[in-house]
Order: structure tokens, then C-alpha cells, then sequence
């Protein structure tokens, strides 16, 4: 009995699967707080040449952000496959070899870079370089098997975006763009941890040293805690600089209340239903925080 050979996947199916490898919704956030950096840059209305440079902007990092997160996938492909949350990646599967998802980061990288370096300029290009290593290598391959600090020193590598957008329009690195880093740096391991609180057995499983895995479930709520009590104090950086006004102020009072509530109510008694939903919140926190400088910022 003859066996019909396989049939090869389509394109549309598999571009779907390369597409997959950027990590989609993670590189939005990301070229979203790139945005926010490249508004803020700019007093006032952008120019036509300033939207055009913005677009330009945000394509190079979002060529970058998915090259790193097509390389991660190579690195964590035997992980991935181990747990739920991330089985479905097409290098998991086995859908995509190694090779092919590395010359796919490669293209992406080059193409980003290239266009980052001559149609921007060359600081955002070697900053948005040093951010794919910095995630890619230094996070993934080094700091993630090794330490359960490893969001928090990473995290640093998640914070660039916006220092990224405002580089682009100014051609250097302000202190504005550095309270903005500051801010998705203390972001990071609340909004992480929560995660990892109700993924407990899959990092488990993975090998992984996890905060909840090494140290235990209630000692990361209480690390979730008081780093959204430290993240309170970091959201109102831009309004004591004078970046923003009363409109930023009033949504990063009122986002933070609430995100250390959700810390607090997590810290004191634990489900899976509550990390989940501290989870999501963050994510509302910091789109809506960024939303808001963006309105202050035009508003008055």
C-alpha cells in the first residue's frame, strides 16, 4: 500500500506561522510605547516629515522586536513545547526548523537595522540593535535559566521602546525617555510574576527558576505588592518633571490605586482567577497610562 507524499503548506498557512514567531501582540505593545516616546519628543503637532520619520520609526522596531522574538523562539523552542501557554508556536510544533526561523530573524534584524540606520539614525539603530541583545541573548539564553531575578534584570531590555521613539525624533536619549524607561522597567515584574503565579506548574515543568517556582507562591505576592507600591511612585515621575499635567496625573493616581489594589487583594488571598485578572489589569495600566500622556501632551 502507497502512502501519497505530503502535500507542501501553503503560503498564506505558512506565513501565518512566520508570523506567529513575532509574537504579535507583545511587538504592538512595544511599538505602541515606541510611539508614545516619539510624540513626546516633538513639541506640539508633528510635521509631515515628522509623521513620515514616526512611520519609518516604528516599522524599523517593529522589524527588530520580531527578529528577537522569532530568535527567542529558537532558543525556548524544547520549553515552549513543554508548556500550554506557548505549545502552539510553530517552532514547538515543529512546523518551522531552526534554520528557517533563523534566517527569518536574520532578515527581519538586517532589514530593520538597515532601514533604522539611513532612513532615522545611527543611535537608534545600535539602541534598538542593543535591545535585541540584550532580550535575545542576554535575557533568553543567559539570565532566564539562570536567576529567578531574571525579569527583573532583563525587564531592562522591555523598558527601551520608548527610549527608542525618542531618539528617533531627537538623535539623543533625554531624560524624559529615561522616566519613561523607568516606568515599564517597574511595570515589568508585577505585571510578569502575576503571570507566572497561575502558570506556576508550566515553569515547573520547563526547568525554569521562576520567582513562584524558587521562592514560593506567597513570597511573590508580597514581591508583587510593593512593586506596584514602587511603580505608584514611578508613574508620577512625568508629572513632578513637568512632562505631563493634570490629566496625566489624575489617570496614573487612579490606574496605580488600582493596580495596588489588585497587588494587595493578590497578596492576602490567592487564586488563579485574581492573578489572572491582576494579569490583565496591567496590561490596561500601562496601555491607558501611555494613552493618557499622549492625550495630556496635546490637550494642553
Amino acid at each position: 500500500m502507497s502512502v501519497a507524499p505530503a502535500l507542501p503548506s501553503s503560503l498564506p498557512s505558512r506565513a501565518a506561522q512566520f508570523y506567529a514567531l513575532t509574537k504579535p501582540r507583545v511587538v504592538q505593545l512595544i511599538v505602541f510605547c515606541a510611539l508614545i516616546g516619539m510624540v513626546l519628543a516633538v513639541p506640539g503637532m508633528p510635521s509631515g516629515a515628522q509623521f513620515g520619520r514616526m512611520a519609518i520609526a516604528c516599522l524599523g522596531v517593529w522589524l527588530v522586536a520580531g527578529a528577537a522574538a522569532a530568535f527567542n523562539c529558537i532558543v525556548e523552542q524544547g520549553i515552549d513545547a513543554k508548556m500550554k501557554r506557548t505549545a502552539w508556536r510553530p517552532t514547538a510544533k515543529g512546523e518551522l526548523s531552526n534554520s528557517q526561523t533563523l534566517l527569518f530573524s536574520a532578515i527581519l534584524c538586517g532589514a530593520g537595522s538597515a532601514l533604522l540606520y539611513f532612513a532615522v539614525n545611527p543611535l537608534t539603530m545600535w539602541l534598538t540593535f542593543a535591545t535585541f541583545v540584550g532580550y535575545a541573548v542576554i535575557y533568553t539564553v543567559i539570565l532566564k535559566p539562570l536567576t529567578p531575578q531574571n525579569i527583573v534584570i532583563g525587564g531592562a531590555s522591555g523598558a527601551m521602546p520608548p527610549v527608542l521613539g525618542w531618539s528617533s525624533m531627537t538623535g539623543d536619549v533625554g531624560p524624559e525617555a529615561l522616566i519613561l524607561f523607568l516606568i515599564i522597567f517597574l511595570w515589568t515584574p508585577p505585571h510578569f510574576w502575576a503571570l507566572a503565579l497561575y502558570r506556576v506548574e508550566d515553569y515547573r515543568k520547563s526547568g525554569l527558576p521562576m520567582l513562584p517556582v524558587t521562592h514560593g507562591n506567597e513570597f511573590t505576592r508580597l514581591q508583587v505588592f510593593l512593586y506596584t507600591l514602587i511603580l505608584f511612585a514611578g508613574c508620577l515621575m512625568p508629572f513632578v518633571y513637568g512632562m505631563s499635567s493634570w490629566i496625566y496625573l489624575t489617570a496614573a493616581v487612579l490606574l496605580s490605586i488600582g493596580f495596588c489594589g489588585y497587588g494587595f487583594a493578590l497578596w492576602r488571598k490567592y487564586s488563579d482567577e485574581l492573578a489572572r485578572k491582576t494579569f490583565r489589569f496591567s496590561l490596561v495600566h500601562l496601555s491607558v497610562l501611555f494613552a493618557a500622556l499622549l492625550v495630556d501632551h496635546y490637550v494642553l
